[in-house]
C-alpha cells in the first residue's frame, strides 16, 4: 500500500503545519455553521484532507452521504468519456447535450439533492482552476439558488482562477507549504511505524527535494526505503514538469519566447500547477543548470507579485519576458 495513502490524515488533528486554518475548520464543524470556502495552496498541504476530516467531524456517520466530491478535471478535462463512465454521473449525463449543459445539470443535481438529518450537504470542487469561465457562471447561479441547503467548497492550487462573483462568496483558507520540520518530524515518525530505515542524509534531501509538499516527501521516502540500489533522488524528483520547465529555458536561450510561453501556460493549464509552482519549477532548473544571478533575482520578484494575488498568466509571461531580455539576449548569452 502508498505509504501517502496509509498515513492520510484521519481527523482535523492529523493534519499538521496548518494550526490556524485547521483551528477555523474545526470551528465550522463544532458549531453546525460551514459557509462558502475557497481552499487554496499547494500541493501536498492537506487541503482536501481537511474537507474530509470536516465533513467527518460534521455529519459523523453520515458524512459520505451529506458530502460530493466533484473533479473539475474529470466533469470539464477528460471529456464524455469520463462522464459516461463514473457510476455517480453516468445516470445524469445526456449524450445528446454539451459538455457544459451536462455540467449544469450534475451541479443541479447534487445540489438540490435533501441532506440526511442534516440542515445542509457539502458539495466539494477538486481542482476548481480546471472550471472554464462559462462553468463557473453557471455553478454561481447555482451557489445563489441552493445556498440555503448546500455549501461550496472549492479547492485550488491557483485562487486567481476563481471568478470574482464566486470568490467573493466564499471565505477564504489558504494551506501554507509544511515547513521543513515538520515535515522531517513526520517522516521519523512513518519509519518508526514501518519498521524501516533511510539514511539521514537521505532524509535531508527528500526534505528538500519536497518544498513544503508533504505527500511528496512521503512518497520519496517509501521509495528510499524500498529502494534495492542505490537511492537517487535527484533522477527520482526530476519529475516530467520539470522537464518541462527545463524545455521553457531551452527555448528562451533559443530565442523563442512564443514556444517558452506555451510551455509555461501548459504547466499552469494541463498539469494543474500554479504561477507560484511553475516558478518553483523553473527555481529547481537554475539550480541544476544555470549560474546567473539575474535569474534569481527574476524568480525572486515574481514570487513576491504573485503572494499578493497578482494574475499568474500576466506575472509568468511577464517573467520569461524580463528572463529573454536580461539572460539569453546576445549580450547576456556569452556569461552564461
Amino acid at each position: 500500500m502508498l505509504w501517502s495513502e496509509a498515513y492520510r490524515p484521519k481527523g482535523c488533528d492529523d493534519i499538521i503545519g496548518q494550526d490556524e486554518v485547521i483551528r477555523q475548520i474545526t470551528a465550522f464543524a463544532d458549531s453546525g455553521s460551514v459557509p462558502h470556502i475557497l481552499i487554496s495552496g499547494p500541493h501536498g498541504t492537506g487541503k482536501t484532507a481537511a474537507v474530509e476530516c470536516m465533513a467527518k467531524r460534521l455529519y459523523g456517520e453520515n458524512w459520505r452521504a451529506n458530502t460530493t466530491v466533484l473533479s473539475a478535471t474529470d466533469l470539464l478535462g477528460r471529456g464524455r468519456s469520463a462522464l459516461e463512465t463514473d457510476e455517480r454521473i453516468s445516470m445524469i449525463y445526456r449524450k445528446d447535450r454539451s459538455l457544459i449543459v451536462n455540467f449544469k445539470q450534475i451541479v443541479k443535481w447534487y445540489a438540490s439533492m435533501r441532506p440526511l438529518d442534516a440542515d445542509f450537504k457539502l458539495m466539494v470542487f477538486e481542482d476548481a482552476h480546471g472550471l472554464t469561465f462559462e462553468a463557473q457562471q453557471a455553478l454561481r447561479r447555482t451557489m445563489e439558488r441552493y445556498s440555503a441547503t448546500c455549501r461550496f467548497i472549492l479547492v485550488t492550487v491557483r485562487p486567481s482562477a476563481v471568478i470574482p462573483a464566486i470568490a467573493s462568496r466564499c471565505l477564504p483558507l489558504f494551506f501554507a507549504p509544511v515547513e521543513s520540520s515538520l515535515i522531517r518530524e513526520r517522516l521519523l515518525e512513518i519509519l518508526v511505524a514501518e519498521g524501516a530505515a533511510v539514511p539521514d542524509d537521505d532524509i535531508d534531501l527528500i526534505v528538500y527535494a519536497a518544498q513544503g509538499d508533504l505527500r511528496r516527501a512521503i512518497m520519496y521516502l517509501q521509495i528510499a526505503a524500498e529502494a534495492k540500489e542505490d537511492f537517487d533522488l535527484a533522477e527520482i524528483s526530476r519529475s516530467e514538469t520539470a522537464n518541462i520547465a527545463t524545455s521553457a529555458f531551452t527555448a528562451l536561450r533559443d530565442g523563442n519566447f512564443d514556444a517558452a510561453r506555451k510551455i509555461a501556460e501548459s504547466l499552469m493549464i494541463e498539469y494543474g500547477l500554479s504561477a507560484r509552482e511553475v516558478v518553483g519549477e523553473l527555481r529547481q532548473v537554475i539550480r541544476r543548470e544555470y549560474n546567473h544571478p539575474a535569474l534569481a533575482i527574476a524568480l525572486a520578484d515574481a514570487d513576491l507579485r504573485l503572494t499578493h494575488n497578482a494574475n499568474d498568466f500576466v506575472q509568468i509571461n511577464a517573467l520569461l519576458a524580463r528572463i529573454a531580455r536580461e539572460v539569453f539576449s546576445e549580450e547576456s548569452t556569452a556569461t552564461l
